[in-house]
């Protein structure tokens, strides 16, 4: 798997000189699997960028483009996406077994008057709906194991297995508060477990939502890399990023993880997630 990152900001897009070196963008991600199969997880701000570089680069004309949630900062630049527009391609929508059966209203709803200029039905590309399965999908050469996010109004995280190669992606997702749903801390240990990549929601550090932050449905920068340490994950990226945390915030989220890695004896490589970085799995 070549996994590209195009957003990985939460909340809110945020532009300006402050965020420069890890980005604005909120969460796109664009999965590239050995038989050229191209998957897209979620449609916020980053899938601008990302269909703008489809177009220019002419492939893939069929894209599979999977949904966590219906939360704003994930659904925003679906209008923006230029294949949409081009009947020459087509878009397999898809998402856990609850969110899509509505998946199209979800992005349809945002294109409706007075919000937006261009209506849903005038878009040329091939679009494919289908119920989801809380069970596993097979997309080219990768299975995709959807896994219930905890977080208000629900979602899913998803697992990529290819070639004895495991990536999970758990954005929006609370560590220790219970909200319909979702599930246990030692549920996502156990589902995250040797993963070769997590990228998990980062988004508040511990005063933050020890103060006013929790039951919002994010994870504390040092709970996200606990998790990674009592997985046995071999690289841990902190995703989702406050959009009141700018680079040097950020750095030091980063900086924090690590330290509490190494006491904790763990093996995790840590990062922080960039807009334009490329994973190899």
């Amino acid at each position: 798997m070549e996994i590209k990152i195009w957003g990985c900001r939460g909340s809110l897009p945020t532009p300006g000189s402050k965020s420069v070196r890890y980005g604005g963008n909120t969460t796109c991600l664009e999965i590239r699997l050995r038989d050229e199969s191209t998957i897209i997880l979620d449609a916020g701000s980053g899938i601008k960028l990302l269909g703008d570089a489809i177009v220019e680069r002419g492939s893939p004309k069929e894209v599979f483009l999977f949904l966590t949630h219906s939360h704003w900062d994930h659904l925003l630049g679906f209008p923006f996406f230029k294949p949409a527009y081009m009947p020459d391609f087509r878009i397999n929508v898809r998402g856990g077994h609850d969110a899509t059966k509505c998946l199209k209203k979800y992005l349809a709803h945002q294109m409706e008057p007075p919000y937006f200029p261009v209506d849903f039905e005038l878009l040329n590309a091939e679009f494919d709906f289908r119920n989801g399965s809380p069970k596993k999908k097979q997309i080219g050469t990768a299975e995709i194991f959807p896994i219930p996010l905890n977080h208000p109004n629900g979602g899913f995280g998803y697992k990529f297995v290819e070639d004895s190669k495991t990536f999970v992606f758990l954005t929006d997702n609370e560590l220790f508060f219970e909200h319909k749903g979702g599930l246990k801390r030692d549920d996502y240990v156990d589902l995250c477990r040797g993963a070769d990549l997590l990228l998990h929601d980062a988004q508040y550090n511990e005063k933050e939502y020890s103060s006013m932050t929790r039951g919002w449905g994010h994870t504390t920068h040092l709970q996200a890399a606990q998790l990674a340490v009592d997985a046995g994950v071999k690289r841990f990226g902190l995703f989702h990023h406050d959009p009141s945390h700018d680079d040097d915030d950020l750095d030091t989220l980063v900086k924090e993880c690590r330290l509490h890695i190494q006491k904790k004896e763990g093996a995790t490589e840590c990062f922080g997630c960039k807009e334009g970085m490329e994973l190899k799995v």
